[in-house]
This record gives structure tokens, C-alpha cells and sequence, in this order.
């Protein structure tokens, strides 16, 4: 059998004026993270470690910010594409394992929707995506709710 790992990291700034979208789950808060897409960190990374798993660069080669088609495009439709590039390599997705970077709001409430989200998109059953949170304890851009990070490994097995 064949394997490959994945490993992506997506940083947004956080503004007030825009929904916050997390793990293709709206979450309410005073801010939302800003950028071309609806900026969904999660789904983001999860699109680079898919795309670097197989060698074909990241989500920015694929749907760049300055194209206009990609405008507010909602990110489970980058992930569908993207998880659809590594089928057509030959690869089922095993697991997904990301973290979330944030000092608020607090996700535990939405992670089950987030994680049944996820895996409906990628063919996955829902505990077959871990999604966690941490803090900075109020450190840095982060603790001062400037902004927020994800990150995501994957695994993949050839087919």
C-alpha cells in the first residue's frame, strides 16, 4: 500500500463587517476573517494539505486571489475541487487532523456540525475528522483577536 501525508497552515485577519467561517460552519461573532473567499482558515488549510499530499502546490496556485471567479466563493466548493484533484492522483482520504488558533469564540459548540460538514464533502465518516481548539492564552496577534490560524494533516491511501 501505498501513502502520503499532508500538512497545511492558513492564517486570516480577523475584521468587523464579515461572517466568521469555520470549518464551512457560520459562526457568530462581532468579527469574521477577512480575505478574497469567504476566508474560511479550516477549510483552507485543509485544501493545502490535500494539494501538497500529492505534490500540486497550494490553494493559492489553484484559485488565486486575484481572479474574480473566486470572489466570496464559498470554500466547500474549494474543498470539493480540491479533494477531487487528489482522487483523480489515485488517493482516498483517510483522516483529517487540524487546530484551530483562536482566543474567541469559543468552537465547541459547532465542531460536530464542522466535522459532519467536512466529511460529507470528502467522503468521510465525521469521526474521521478531528478539529481542535487552543488559545494563545491572550499572546500575540491571536490573543488580541487580531486574526486566526489553522492548521491540518492528512493522511492518504493509495488506491
Amino acid at each position: 500500500m501505498s501513502y502520503r501525508i499532508g500538512q497545511g497552515i492558513d492564517f486570516h485577519q480577523l475584521v468587523e463587517g464579515r461572517d466568521l467561517w469555520l470549518g464551512g460552519v457560520k459562526i457568530p461573532h462581532t468579527k469574521g476573517c477577512l480575505g478574497h473567499s469567504d476566508a474560511d482558515v479550516l477549510l483552507h488549510a485543509i485544501c493545502d494539505a490535500l494539494l501538497g499530499s500529492v505534490g500540486l502546490g497550494d490553494i493559492g496556485l489553484h484559485f488565486p486571489d486575484t481572479d474574480p471567479a473566486y470572489k466570496n466563493i464559498d470554500s466547500k466548493v474549494l474543498l470539493r475541487r480540491c479533494y477531487n484533484m487528489v482522487r483523480e492522483k489515485g488517493y482516498w482520504l483517510v483522516n483529517i487532523d487540524s487546530t484551530l488558533l483562536l482566543q474567541a469564540p469559543k468552537i465547541k459548540p459547532y465542531v460536530s456540525q464542522m466535522q459532519e460538514t467536512i466529511a460529507r464533502i470528502v467522503h468521510l465518516s465525521a469521526e474521521d475528522v478531528s478539529i481542535k481548539a487552543t488559545t494563545t492564552e491572550q499572546l500575540s496577534f491571536i490573543g488580541r483577536q487580531e486574526g486566526v490560524v489553522a492548521t491540518a494533516n492528512i493522511l492518504l491511501q493509495k488506491y
